[in-house]
């Protein structure tokens, strides 16, 4: 069976080892400096042997998509190009970078974030269809304003066409491949599950895909073709990734939603359309702790000097204490769970001939081991990476193997509330940073030995 440091090969792409940077938020912006920050965030990966860096969900379009404050967007050709510095920095290393393609839809900022909505208040956001009910309720207690606008057919095809001319760019910028964020209730996710898709065109879910998987394949799928038929026009022959999702985790109230075996088949459409390799999650219909399970994160919502912040993000004080009091709640059924998209995605890699991805709670290199060749080709870790941007010298090679290593990340999400406010994903659990700081003096982190 391989091994995380065998070599492998995904659509024509060479990758030195089976270990990847999974997608996470940068919170590197558009601006001057944006690129500075994305290489300060990535290059430390690829220093230390990561075969693999999937640069986070980057925004398609000039305005709207933004999941959170500080995302990257890659609409603009010239703020593309410039992007060869990065690219640049990490292939010196002997590593690979894809960058992952995103849009927020009825998740943007502007539809939950109160500073968001209060700087624009006439905001749209491209939606599948109307939003559902649960969403309306939320609109009609002034927690969150969606604002939809329900996209025409054309302008279906105009947005995946979008994707695909980033894609074209994006590899002249000299990235490995494209990879989508098809998950984590973003717009592909909308398309894809019953719950936001009530079209009644040919992307509408219950309309009729001709596929050789077995069981229903929804047809929201179509919009998965079309970008992948995009990119294909832009961008040729590049290794062209994505997340799909089963919506497993989806509250009992949400009784529409994607099930296990509907995403089994949508793995196995989208191999024979022709995409290269495919990340299965289980996840739940709303943005919530099913993408980042794990512990309460305590500490970053009791910071002194976030309260003014959380206050601004979710419009007043007491709202804030109720979003982290719902936050307590479902760290109860979100616990911490080592590889929970390992099973899915076994059933999926017996389905396909793309390479399988899993990520999800990964932490320890025996782990990782266990899963390749069964269950995935490759294995990916994300917040780990906040805690050890180097990770990878720890990881990798046949001492990691022998010793056991295992990342410091304790999954207590103290790293991921804050971005809500704009801060960057770093460590904020005072005993990790401490260990990572002694290892460092160590010189653990130093591939050179």
């Amino acid at each position: 069976m391989p091994t995380l440091d065998d070599p492998v090969e995904v659509g024509g792409l060479a990758l030195p080892n089976r270990l990847y940077r999974a997608p996470l938020l940068e919170c590197a912006g558009t601006g001057p400096g944006a690129v500075d920050t994305l290489i300060d965030e990535l290059e430390p990966a690829a220093e230390s042997g990561v075969g693999l860096l999937c640069q986070g969900a980057s925004i398609v379009t000039a305005d709207g998509g933004c999941a959170a404050p500080n995302m990257t967007r890659v609409h603009d050709p010239a703020f593309v190009a410039d992007l060869d510095r990065l690219t640049d920095r990490i292939h010196a290393h002997g590593s690979r970078i894809v960058l992952q393609l995103a849009h927020g839809g009825l998740r943007s900022q502007e539809v939950w974030h109160a500073g968001a909505r209060e700087r624009h208040p006439d905001h749209t956001e491209p939606a599948a269809s109307r939003p559902p009910w649960q969403l309306r309720a939320l609109d009609a207690l002034g927690v969150i304003d969606p604002n939809p606008e329900v996209l025409a057919t054309d302008e279906v095809y105009d947005l995946a066409e979008q994707f695909g001319r980033v894609a074209g760019h994006a590899v002249d910028a000299g990235y490995d491949g494209i990879h989508l964020s098809g998950a984590n209730m973003g717009l592909i996710q909308q398309f894809l599950s019953p719950l936001y898709n009530r079209r009644d065109d040919e992307f509408g879910y219950e309309s009729t895909v001709d596929s050789a998987a077995d069981g229903r394949v929804p047809g929201g799928v179509r919009f998965l073709e079309a970008i992948h038929d995009a990119v294909r026009d832009h961008a040729g022959g590049v290794p062209l990734f994505t997340k799909v999702p089963a919506e497993t985790a989806a509250p009992r109230f949400v009784r529409r939603h994607l099930s296990r075996g509907e995403a089994v088949a949508i793995c196995e459409h989208l191999d024979a359309v022709g995409y290269d390799a495919i990340a299965p999650v289980e996840v739940s219909t709303f943005w919530d702790m099913s993408i980042v399970r794990g512990g309460y994160p305590d500490r970053a919502w009791t910071a002194a000097d976030l309260q003014d912040d959380y206050a601004a993000v979710f419009g007043g004080r007491w709202k804030a204490k109720l979003v982290a009091a719902l936050n307590r709640l479902q760290r109860r059924r979100f616990g911490p769970e080592s590889a929970w998209n390992a099973p899915l995605c076994r059933t999926v890699r017996e389905r396909v001939d793309a390479a399988v991805l899993c990520e999800g709670g990964i932490r320890e290199r025996a782990t990782c081991d266990d899963l390749l060749g069964g269950a995935c080709d490759l294995v990916g870790m994300g917040r780990p990476f906040y805690a050890e941007p180097r990770l990878g010298a720890r990881l990798l090679g046949s001492s990691a193997r022998d010793d056991g290593a295992k990342a410091l990340c304790a999954s207590c999400n103290n790293c991921t509330v804050p971005q809500s406010t704009g801060e960057p994903g770093r460590c904020r659990t005072p005993s990790i940073v401490r260990e990572r700081g002694q290892r460092e003096r160590k010189g653990e982190y130093d591939v050179s030995k």
